[in-house]
């Protein structure tokens, strides 16, 4: 409520002055071109990865990762022996997080694509892909399902960029991304 009444009480019918026409006018523009560049850098700047999502219980996600990495283990890492899936190109891999890991490590190919699904089995989670500019959000009872193609080799990082308790600085994992064999 204004400190004195208006003039006239039909303020809406008063004329708009110019100055305010141009503001108008300057964000209307702006939000358009906004809007448009929104667009046009998800499909030409490849900034947005396309994905889906699906629900799925944590019971069925694990038994779709086991089935993976019976399959297609080439090796274990670490103190724990967290294995290392070399799925083919072009099949579904599956990644889990949970408190505090992110499991199997992954070994993709360079150029090849592959349908990563991604689910958590407890917290949220967020998925970060170092250095590329990979960041997602995975949430319990869901399976989001994105396409990924490798462009170069190297060992790259998986952060969890969502807090998830006290442990949350220790979860990391790899994807190794090898030559075409």
């Amino acid at each position: 409520m204004a400190i004195t009444s208006p003039e006239n009480r039909l303020w809406w019918k008063e004329r708009i002055s110019g100055p305010e026409l141009v503001w108008v006018g300057v964000s209307l523009i702006w939000g358009l071109i906004m809007f448009f560049a929104m667009i046009y850098w998800h499909i030409e700047g490849e900034q947005n990865l396309s994905n889906e999502a699906y629900r799925i219980t944590a019971e069925q996600f694990a038994e779709k990762t086991e089935a993976m990495v019976e399959a297609y283990t080439v090796r274990e890492e670490g103190d724990t022996g967290i294995p290392v899936v070399h799925p083919p190109a072009g099949s579904d891999v599956y990644l889990i997080s949970r408190l505090w890991e992110w499991t199997p490590i992954l070994e993709l190919e360079k150029g090849q694509s592959y349908r990563l699904h991604l689910s958590s089995l407890d917290w949220q989670h967020g998925f970060s892909l170092q250095p590329t500019n990979i960041n997602i959000q995975v949430h319990p009872d869901y399976e989001l399902v994105l396409t990924l193609t490798p462009p170069e080799t190297g060992e790259f990082s998986i952060v969890c960029n969502e807090y998830c308790g006290v442990g949350h600085h220790t979860m990391v994992g790899k994807i190794y991304v090898v030559d075409s064999k």
